[in-house]
Formats: structure tokens, sequence, C-alpha cells
């Protein structure tokens, strides 16, 4: 990060009667950055991206924009601006007065903003449609008029709650390679809410998890999936073999299956786990002779890749490995199972929260000690 980030917030911790949203929650966004706030529904992402946005005031902390203190100052007098879950458009304006509904009431000159509004238009590529009305649009277009609307007044920083929600899948993936997009085109710092990891990890620069109103872990998607901090963030982002044990010399001692080598700073003797990622199993025809064995309990083709469940036979517990295009695997084979790349992580169990099904086999796999 850089010393001078664009949004700098400190110790910031809000309350709704007896329920707390955020617990001390400190983090730096830099300028020019797309930056995601990921968790499940009640972790308190939404409850800080509307402090920032001045919708909610919080009990304590800093919420600094340019090293300008924000919080106290009314939400239409900060330099920021929100596009809502539900785009929020007017139905009797066409595309171009709904972009420049912003503008009109700002009183900025009528040629000045006609020229943002062709300017933002082209950008976003609705210069065709501009007579239009959100009743005459696809979902994907309603979408572009409101990220439209919120950026052709050229805020320092444009929060997103929920952007895509309301697309259906297919649509869903294009506009997360569109919002990247216009990320780059428009120079603007995006601060993104989403529970979908898979939307995060594919649009993020850094991303901060958070879970409990509390920050798990702020990083680039390559280390959160990598090196997860905990074993929430382990079983929140992607797919993983979550596997409970001790911390020993050089991994983590899982009873039955004996120590499964991982990198980690988990102190030896302290509960420990030991995430393995699919792609990280290895499964064989060796398992009369193997260490380790199964059965195949079943495949998933998903277009490229192939999961494969299997139960292991020192401890009846399922495993997820991964293999490139389809596998000649079928249901009751014997293989054999070496585990490859694995990080330790402090176990932090019960770990309440199982990430969203996003497409294929999503839910982390446990066994447990």
């Amino acid at each position: 990060m850089t010393t001078d980030p664009l949004l700098h917030i400190e110790g910031v911790h809000a309350a709704y009667g007896d329920t707390i949203a955020l617990h001390d929650v400190s983090l730096d966004i830099a300028d020019n950055e797309f930056f995601a706030l990921l968790g499940p529904s009640g972790c308190g992402k939404t409850t800080l991206l509307r402090c920032i946005a001045g919708f909610e005031t919080p009990q304590a902390g800093r919420i600094e924009l340019d090293g300008r203190d924000l919080v106290g100052m009314a939400p239409h007098r900060r330099p920021v601006n929100m596009m809502f879950q539900s785009y929020a458009l007017f139905p009797h304006l066409s595309v171009e007065k709904n972009i420049g509904y912003g503008l009109e009431a700002d009183r900025v000159d009528r040629a000045e903003a006609r020229r943002r509004v062709r300017e933002v238009m082209e950008v976003v590529g609705l210069e065709e449609l501009a007579k239009r009305r959100p009743a005459q649009l696809s979902g994907g277009q309603r979408q572009r008029v409101a990220l439209a609307r919120a950026i052709v007044k050229r805020p320092r920083l444009l929060l997103l709650d929920e952007p895509l929600s309301a697309l259906d899948r297919q649509v869903r993936a294009s506009m997360q390679l569109e919002l990247k997009r216009l990320q780059h085109e428009v120079g603007l710092t995006f601060v993104v809410v989403t529970h979908d990891q898979e939307e995060a990890m594919s649009m993020a620069d850094r991303i901060a998890v958070l879970r409990d109103g509390r920050l798990e872990q702020l990083a680039t998607p390559q280390v959160l999936y990598a090196s997860p901090a905990s074993r929430f963030v382990a079983a929140f982002i992607g797919s993983a073999n979550l596997l409970d044990g001790t911390a020993a010399e050089g991994g983590v001692d899982v009873p039955q299956l004996g120590v499964i080598e991982s990198d980690g700073a988990v102190a030896a003797g302290a509960p420990a786990t030991a995430v393995v990622r699919p792609e990280d199993v290895e499964l064989g025809q060796d398992a009369a002779t193997a260490r380790l064995r199964g059965t195949v309990v079943d495949t998933y083709f998903l277009g490229g890749m192939s999961t494969v469940s299997v139960q292991l036979a020192a401890t009846d517990s399922l495993i997820l490995a991964s293999v490139h295009g389809t596998t000649g695997l079928r249901r009751g084979d014997e293989v054999s199972v070496r585990f490859g790349r694995a990080t330790a992580v402090a176990r932090d169990e019960p770990s309440p929260v199982q990430p969203p099904a996003s497409g294929g086999e999503t839910a982390a796999q446990e066994v447990r000690a």
C-alpha cells in the first residue's frame, strides 16, 4: 500500500442497540483500486459501506478520504457516490435523462452536463440506447445505466452494494469483466460489497474478508486462496479439504492420517488445520500399496475440470480432488491418495458459515480430529 491511501478507516465501531455490527475495523484503500468487502450475511460489510457513504454513523473510529474525516459529514457533501443493488432508475425518464439527473440536481451548466452524459454513455456503451426508458432495457443494460449515473458526477470513490445480484449467472459473469474494464477506463476507486467469493475473486485487486463484524484477512485474491490466515477464510474462499489435527514439526498431525506436510506458523502442539486445495490432491491406481487410500464416491464434470469425491479408508471422511478434463474413475474404484501443497492455520472452529454455492462443488470438506 502507498503511504497516503485514498481512504483510511481506523478503529470503526458500529452497533445497533446491543448488536455489534463492526468491531474496531481498520483498513486502507488505495487510489484507483478495485476493493471488495466480502463475507457472509450479517458480517458487517454493508454497515461499513453505509458508514463510508454517510448513511450510518459509527459510534467510534475515523473514516478519512484524502486525509479529510468524513464522520459527521452529510452524505450529499461527501465526494462519494453509491450504486444500490436495486439500481433505482426513474421509469419515466430516458437513459440519458436518468444519467444526467444528478448533474441537473447539482445545477451543472446544461452544455457541460450534456457533454459529460454523452462522454459517459460512450464509455459504458449506451449511445444507441439514449432515448429508451428502463422498461425497454435488459438487466445488464439497466445495470450500466445505474453505473453511468453514478460515475457521471465524478466522485473520488464509488461504492457498489451487491451490484450484480439481480442478474442471471451468464449476464453476471460478463458484467464482472465489464465492471473491471470500466473501473480502469474511468480511473475511479471502486469499493464493492458482495457475499459471492467467486465474484470478489474475479474483480477485486484486494479483498477484505469480514466475519462477525471483524476483519478476518485483507489480501489479494491470490494470497487469500494460497495462504489463508484462518480456517474460516480457507473454508470461505474456494474449495478446500480441511484436515483437523495438531501442529507438529513440518506440518499438521491428523489422527489416522499422520503428518500432513504444510507451510504455516502455528506453534507445535497447538490445535491446527491443514488446508489442502482439491487441485493439490493426487489420486493414483496403486491403492493396494499406498499409505493413504480411499474409494471414489462420485465424479462431477464441470467443463475442463472434473471433481472427484473420495471416501478415505482411514477416517470414513470425504475429500475432494480436482482432475483436468474428464476422468476414467468411477464410483467404487479404489485409489491411492497423496496430498501435495498444504497450508497450516490455527484451528478456529467451529466455522459456522459455509461459502455460498456459486457453481460446482464449493463447500469445504472436513476431516475432523
